[in-house]
């Protein structure tokens, strides 16, 4: 005998984004899951060296067609800057902030979040 168990979440939460691959070094791609009625207005990425400073700014609503459930991203980062400047090999981190209405969405808790301290996630650029 087995047992399945599942959970129906109807509010509107996202899962933290993970990139694919990781290390990556021409292209990665992003993964999450949405849950709820509403798909969100803005998902935005950023990423950002160590030190903070912001190099990338992503939005992935303009860049894809969201819905609801898991979603994996046809766009791709390739490892460079707002300029079109590849990046220098090393780790890079992101943060996601996904609204509905100007309204963050819950982050919802997961086991992967692990893998993230403080709301930011890391990824590995190996060119």
């Amino acid at each position: 005998e087995y047992e399945i168990s599942f959970e129906v979440i109807n509010r509107s939460t996202i899962t933290n984004i993970f990139n694919y691959p990781n290390p990556f070094s021409s292209k990665t791609h992003f993964v999450f899951t949405l849950t709820g009625h509403v798909i969100p207005d803005q998902i935005k990425l950023t990423i950002l060296t160590v030190s903070g400073k912001v190099v990338k700014q992503i939005n992935l609503t303009e860049e894809e067609s969201i819905k609801i459930g898991h979603n994996m991203t046809q766009y791709y980062w390739d490892g460079r800057d707002e300029y079109g400047d590849p990046l220098a090999n090393g780790v890079y981190l992101y943060k996601v902030d996904a609204l509905i209405n100007e309204t963050p969405i819950e982050n919802r808790p997961t086991n992967a979040d692990q893998a993230f301290k403080k709301g930011f996630g890391k990824m590995y650029l190996l060119r």
